[in-house]
């Protein structure tokens, strides 16, 4: 195999480190500017900010969460981040407010535990990683094989979740991948497959799921076996606030409630372990 199996390049793109310090910029600024207004919003003055710091292959069921969370607890506004959990964690650490963190794995947020910037995590879903390719098939994409020579394969950046997976999925299935591109994020390895920019990407399960018949998703043998658990925390700058605490502990409690349990589901996470 010549272009798309190959040794893997453990380095990634220079422009993301500053993609990921902007990010952290528009973060802080957004929060701050919430902070700023949020308390006063309400005629009593009772309105609050509840931000969430969330992996990027969240969006679909923590929005769905969000708009229920919002019903049933009147005077709380939820504002979602989504982004890869590597970009999270520096995010959190360079000081942007955030009062939950929900990472795609545990060594992410093995890292922000070690900077004391959350509490104590709990797992909430599991995922597994599956191939996709645009609807069609141009390239004839049929798995980690022969196929994907001369093919455009994107993936995840190696120390980004769906990456670290992809990695242990490439050694336990004996073979080593040449992608064109590797993403800082789940979502847009999807969108490069999505929009033809790849013949053929890595992603979440779930991933596949909300994409719909933009892509097509071809089982990967042993990707069972690879499976990324999801932990979520209040951050310690949430827990130093009693009211703050209190609404993050409530959105925790959503999340792992059985409603909230249902949505995951819906869109294809496993449970936990």
């Amino acid at each position: 195999m010549m272009a798309a199996l190959g040794r893997r390049k453990a380095k990634t793109q220079g422009h993301r480190s500053a993609a990921r310090i902007a990010a952290a910029a528009t973060a802080v600024g957004l929060a701050a500017g919430l902070a700023a207004c949020g308390a006063g919003d309400g005629e009593d003055g009772d309105e609050r900010t509840l931000t969430v710091f969330a992996a990027a292959s969240l969006q679909k069921p923590f929005e769905a969460i969000a708009e229920r969370f919002e019903e049933d607890n009147p005077g709380v506004d939820v504002v979602l981040s989504f982004d890869g959990s590597q970009s999270l964690v520096d995010q959190l650490g360079a000081g942007a407010p955030a009062d939950v963190l929900a990472t795609a794995d545990a060594r992410t947020m093995a890292r922000a535990e070690d900077a004391g910037t959350v509490r104590v995590p709990q797992e909430f879903a599991t995922n597994t990683l599956t191939l996709i390719v645009p609807a069609g098939n141009p390239a004839g994409v049929t798995g980690l094989d022969s196929s994907l020579d001369g093919a455009k394969l994107v993936v995840c950046a190696p120390e980004v979740p769906c990456g670290a997976a992809t990695e242990q999925l490439e050694t336990n299935a004996g073979v080593e991948l040449a992608p064109v591109s590797e993403e800082s994020k789940v979502s847009d390895v999807r969108g490069k497959v999505e929009s033809g920019q790849a013949d053929a990407g890595i992603v979440y399960r779930t991933d596949a799921a909300a994409a719909g018949d933009r892509v097509e998703a071809i089982d990967i043998a042993g990707a069972d076996e690879v499976v990324n658990a999801y932990p979520i925390a209040v951050t310690a700058d949430a827990g130093a606030d009693g009211q703050r605490f209190a609404d993050a502990e409530t959105w925790i409690r959503a999340v792992t409630s059985d409603w909230g349990r249902k949505i995951l589901a819906d869109a294809g996470f496993g449970a936990p372990r």
